[in-house]
């Protein structure tokens, strides 16, 4: 009896949830308000299907409890109610997906007069392009992808050259205009979601969709990836702002063609390298991970990142330096940043595209070349810079963690114990030998598999000048009087 009690609080709870929940679906912002109506009316089949199965099992607890000499009747088959069955869930269903048939029609049934406009997605960023003067996009695909050309414009196809594209996360659109969406993905499954005007859409690798919709309210409208494309989906947000046509047209005359934006590229000036970076981040995605401004993403912001030092996963710290910088773009889990996770993959970046990547990089950051660049004249940072890229840091902690060699810190000064038992005071001449012919000297207990190295005498000094650095005073003193 306590089971029927619970299930018939649960039916009026749930209605009066629906009656007087203050959560109901926002004014839609497009003419889709059939695709609030469809849905209402699932939610109407559905809900007595609830409530009729659930007060049935009431009913059923409560007529058919356990009683003294009464025995359960075994009645196999009961054709009536079959059908009755049958006939009633077949026009429940019909229900549901007959409207939602007629709603997709329109959906995909585009006027003649909608102004046309492109979205592309990639992992994990949008990029629109709206059709020029001539009222036709041009045509477009994959293989014509590079830095200059992120959506991949046909340059050949006259009816592009003056489409208009919009490289960021924001769109604009007139209002009262229908407007036709063609959907593309230049990687994997994503799908094209604004709630307001009640538009969704999968975005298919290597397939064109598309839908149409006419804004009918202005404001500002958030654009969702809703189909799971990676673990930076959740970032992969955007904004639709629908406004006057006037001042819709004025915003749109603003934005560059196609043949502009293929100009500026061939364009020579001081500001090419730079240009070419932004080209670069932009058409591979690099923007959807590293913000520009220091905001959170999932990797590390670009703003002030040159010249920084970083925390690593290991613990130990590293200069983004243009060797890290470098490393990270061609191998970014040799080095992973403490806080981030391992998702980026690697790039196979020519020198020239690397170097207008770090030249955009450098662009957001106020440290002055002559402390970060290659030509750091401080012996301790250079040795820094070495031997993080000689890979030294791989194998010899800085903070006395263990690792496959002897760590760094109090290193300098100290007596080792060497494999054939001699030991041997940790100054200069050791290091030197140890570096330029690691296997003659092996300390105890590491294993013999340090390679050679051929660095310069200033190089060697800066490689020592680092080690020094890292000794542990205290402790060296005490070791060098008792070796006097």
């Amino acid at each position: 009896m306590a089971i029927a009690i619970i299930l018939i609080l649960i039916v009026v709870a749930s209605v009066l949830f629906h009656l007087l929940s203050p959560w109901h679906l926002t004014p839609a912002a497009s003419n889709w308000g059939s695709i609030d109506a469809t849905l209402l009316l699932t939610l109407i089949i559905t809900g007595i299907f609830f409530v009729a199965v659930t007060l049935f099992m009431a009913v059923a607890i409560i007529r058919f409890r356990h009683r003294e000499g009464r025995r359960a009747a075994y009645e196999p088959e009961n054709k009536k109610l079959e059908w009755w069955l049958i006939g009633v869930t077949s026009v429940g269903i019909v229900g549901m997906l007959a409207p939602g048939l007629v709603v997709y029609d329109d959906f995909v049934r585009v006027p003649k007069d909608a102004y046309e406009l492109e979205v592309v997605a990639q992992q994990w960023q949008w990029a629109f392009r709206f059709a020029g003067a001539d009222g036709q996009l041009g045509k477009s695909d994959v293989g014509f992808i590079d830095a200059g050309n992120p959506l991949g414009v046909d340059a050949s196809d006259p009816a592009g050259q003056d489409d208009v594209l919009i490289k960021s996360n924001e769109i604009r659109l007139p209002l009262g205009r229908p407007v036709k969406v063609l959907l593309r993905s230049k990687d994997v499954l994503h799908n094209f979601y604004i709630p307001q005007i009640r538009s969704k859409m999968d975005m298919v690798p290597g397939m064109v969709s598309y839908f149409w919709f006419t804004p009918t309210r202005t404001g500002r409208f958030e654009v969702l990836c809703a189909e799971y494309c990676g673990v930076g989906h959740y970032n992969m947000r955007g904004f639709l702002h629908v406004e006057p046509e006037a001042a819709f047209e004025q915003w749109l005359a603003t934005q560059p063609t196609f043949a502009q934006t293929l100009a500026a590229a061939a364009k020579p000036g001081p500001d090419d390298l730079l240009e070419k970076g932004r080209q670069l981040a932009q058409s591979h995605g690099c923007q959807a991970c590293h913000s520009l401004d220091g905001s959170a993403s999932l990797g590390p912001s670009w703003k002030g990142l040159y010249g920084r030092r970083a925390t690593l996963a290991d613990g130990s710290s590293v200069l983004a330096d243009e060797a890290y910088l470098k490393e990270s773009i061609r191998e970014p889990k040799a080095k992973l940043v403490q806080g981030y996770p391992p998702v980026m993959v690697a790039y196979a970046f020519s020198e020239d595209e690397l170097d207008a990547l770090l030249a955009l990089i450098k662009s957001l950051s106020d440290a002055p070349e002559a402390e970060t660049g290659a030509g750091a004249t401080d012996p301790l940072l250079k040795g820094q810079q070495l031997a993080e890229s000689l890979g030294c840091l791989a194998c010899h902690s800085v903070d006395g963690s263990p690792r496959v060699g002897p760590s760094w810190l109090g290193l300098f000064g100290r007596q080792t114990t060497l494999a054939d038992g001699t030991q041997v005071r940790v100054d200069e001449a050791y290091l030197k030998a140890s570096i330029l012919n690691p296997n003659s000297q092996v300390v105890k207990g590491y294993a013999p598999m340090m390679p050679a190295y051929a660095p310069s005498d200033d190089e060697l000094q800066a490689l020592i000048a680092l080690i020094k650095s890292k000794a542990d005073s205290n402790a060296d003193a005490g070791k060098v009087k008792a070796q006097d």
